[in-house]
């Protein structure tokens, strides 16, 4: 199914350098920069308004950044020469022809991709929509519409891959098809960038991760590595003490079980070595100090979307 059987050159990737968008006044995003490597796919979160789909669009040329780059393949976007044969998207199921048929619109994508029109009937197939393909795209589910938005993606064949919200209106079953058709493109050379809301869906697809807010990376790297630090288990026998230490130093804590803490490493800016810093500057002892070892996508995403740095570009992929 993927060009030709081949398996993908390593040399396509996405990428971006310190993008940055403004509307008036209004920061959207500031200095994003990231790295998207052939036989990845990274999980690209955010809260609403965090700045994602304003990034996805700079991407792939619907707008216009004030500062910064982002290439596929080293190219713009808009200097690809057959953009669909390199890059497909999926930013927004809703924006196809309702009366078009689901088969007529992958034929018209397929023509302008210059692939031949047999790939139609496979893609129909792949995505599951082959009952339903001469069927009104107005007529469809969303389920059923992200799953066409899936193949004209996929219609040129291309070498990588953005996709913004995929799984939204999927059922247990089409997620789990889409994570199996996600990893077996990425495991045969290509490169995604996913766009999702579902914490527990990335953590199951993606081996990067980098995550937004306000506007600006906070944190980026090996979804694993990540996950292993999430959080930091710090005790003492004067947990008052320890506590107020860690108030002056403006370190986010939770009291946990046996008069312990747990700080957010906020991605990577608090380590075992500041905090171990910050007991001996307040004269505390400590008899545990330890990452933690309860680990999840969603407790790291609400840690570090609470964070911002104090230079958007200090941190970046």
């Amino acid at each position: 199914m993927w060009r030709r059987g081949v398996p993908f050159t390593l040399e396509r990737m996405i990428t971006t350098s310190a993008l940055t968008k403004s509307y008036g006044d209004l920061p959207v995003v500031r200095d994003v920069s990231l790295r998207c490597d052939p036989g990845t796919i990274t999980g690209f979160l955010g809260a609403n308004g965090a700045g994602k789909s304003t990034t996805l669009k700079m991407i792939v040329g619907l707008v216009r950044p004030d500062r910064g780059t982002a290439t596929i393949d080293g190219r713009p976007f808009v200097q690809l020469p057959n953009p669909s044969r390199v890059l497909g998207t999926l930013l927004d199921a809703s924006a196809m022809h309702p009366g078009r048929s689901g088969r007529s619109t992958l034929t018209i994508a397929a023509r302008l991709a210059g692939v031949h029109l047999r790939r139609v009937d496979q893609l129909l197939d792949l995505v599951g929509l082959t009952a339903a393909a001469d069927k009104r795209v107005g007529t469809y589910s969303l389920g059923m519409r992200q799953r066409l938005g899936i193949a004209l993606a996929l219609v040129g064949e291309p070498r990588a891959l953005i996709l913004d919200e995929p799984a939204n209106g999927l059922d247990p079953e089409g997620i789990a098809w889409m994570r199996r058709l996600l990893r077996d493109f990425a495991d045969h050379g290509g490169t995604v960038l996913l766009s999702s809301h579902l914490l527990h869906e990335v953590q199951a697809s993606a081996d990067h991760l980098v995550v937004i807010s306000g506007g600006a990376v906070v944190a980026a790297g090996r979804l694993d590595d990540l996950l292993a630090s999430s959080s930091i288990v710090v005790r003492s026998p004067d947990p008052r003490a320890l506590g107020a230490a860690l108030t002056a130093a403006r370190i986010d804590h939770a009291v946990g079980p046996g008069d312990a803490f747990t700080v957010d490493v906020c991605g990577g800016r608090i380590t075992t070595e500041v905090l171990a810093a910050v007991a001996r500057d307040h004269h505390v002892l400590l008899t545990e100090l330890r990452p933690s070892d309860s680990h999840g996508l969603e407790q790291l995403f609400f840690s570090l979307t609470a964070y911002r740095p104090a230079n958007p570009g200090e941190v970046a992929a």
